[in-house]
């Protein structure tokens, strides 16, 4: 199955994301994608595609990603695979990750399979649109690497192998 993975960064925690994505799914850096310098027709080349971002103010998707969302939800992806994982602050404990359910509804509008959901066990945060039943299962990979840095690599590797 081809696969191309696709993230919006600011700071760089979520690019470092996507490449241990990308590592544990031996994906190939040429098949890893900053939005900010591409088209979103480029989706159209996988068979799974991947989209993360990180979550900033209250609840946004981080710029870039906002913005390829938008030429995203025109597209037709039905036979395609989807999965979406973003990095968050679970300080900011009423929108830790939101901006997960962000790009999962907007890839979901364009019929594509969505798959990756993931565990919220033990994490710590009192809400998040991207856990629809609270306690429950989130609809991606969530990663706070400010505060479990220590737990990212274990969480990267756990939630690519349920992709595969």
């Amino acid at each position: 199955m081809k696969t191309g993975i696709f993230y919006g960064t600011s700071t760089g925690t979520t690019a470092k994301v996507a490449g241990m994505i990308a590592e544990a799914l031996g994906v190939s850096d040429s098949d890893v994608y900053n939005v900010a310098g591409t088209r979103p027709s480029t989706l159209g080349d996988y068979d799974l595609v991947i989209l993360g971002a990180s979550t900033y103010g209250a609840g946004e998707v981080q710029h870039d990603m906002a913005d390829f969302l938008d030429g995203v939800r025109a597209m037709d992806l039905k036979g395609k695979k989807a999965a979406v994982f973003g990095c968050g602050d679970e300080n900011m404990s009423r929108t830790f990750c939101n901006g997960v359910e962000e790009i999962y509804k907007a890839l979901k509008e364009t019929g594509a399979t969505m798959t990756g959901s993931f565990n919220t066990f033990p994490y710590k945060f009192e809400s998040s649109e991207a856990v629809p039943v609270p306690g429950g299962e989130a609809v991606g990979l969530l990663v706070d690497d400010v505060n479990d840095a220590d737990k990212t690599a274990a969480r990267v590797k756990e939630w690519a192998a349920s992709l595969a």
